[in-house]
């Protein structure tokens, strides 16, 4: 009986067959990774992925923009009078009765303490594009002291909430938290 013959033990074809199947495996691989790889975010995004920024020289009454994520996000320290201004809004009165905040459950409502971050009510922090078109609102303007967007003229009061014009609901509340005294982390 030659050796060919025995179903024992596996030849040079059995090996041929298994090399060749690994090797074709592996450069299946080769040539799907780049594809697969090109997917993931860049580096110039993930780097933007969080910001930290130093709010501590800012005085009530006062606002910053921050690029985060290539949008504008809107830092606002709030007076006690804008506070009390933004509190007593009738919430059946907003065209958006949600709060749109990242940091809390998705279907709040709209109220002055659900769109602040940290406790007070005396930091907003949200994303500066109008709800309507993307545009970039004015700040401390429009009927309501808080944004306006001149495009297409939306009125947003001075917790972001739409108030009058096209944009469907309030400005967005990115996800922030204090990571130390005076210092806010976006994302």
């Amino acid at each position: 009986m030659a050796h060919a013959d025995s179903d024992d033990e596996p030849t040079r074809r059995d090996f041929l067959y298994v090399a060749t199947a690994a090797a074709g495996a592996v450069g299946l691989g080769a040539a799907i990774w780049p594809i697969v790889n090109q997917m993931n975010p860049s580096a110039d995004v993930l780097a933007l992925a969080t910001v930290q920024v130093d709010v501590s020289q800012m005085d009530p009454g006062t606002q910053m923009t921050v690029k985060w994520r290539g949008k504008p996000v809107f830092i606002r320290k709030r007076t006690e009078a804008e506070i009390a201004e933004a509190s007593d809004v009738d919430l059946s009165a907003l065209p958006d009765p949600i709060a749109r905040n990242a940091n809390i459950d998705g279907e709040a409502p709209a109220t002055d303490d659900n769109r602040t971050l940290g406790e007070g009510q005396e930091w907003l922090v949200q994303i500066g594009v109008c709800t309507h078109l993307g545009c970039v609102p004015l700040g401390e303007a429009g009927d309501f002291g808080g944004w306006f967007c001149p495009c297409h003229g939306s009125h947003y009061d001075k917790a972001g909430r739409i108030r009058r014009g096209p944009a469907p609901t309030n400005l967005p509340v990115p996800t922030a938290s204090f990571v130390e005294d005076g210092v806010i982390q976006l994302g």
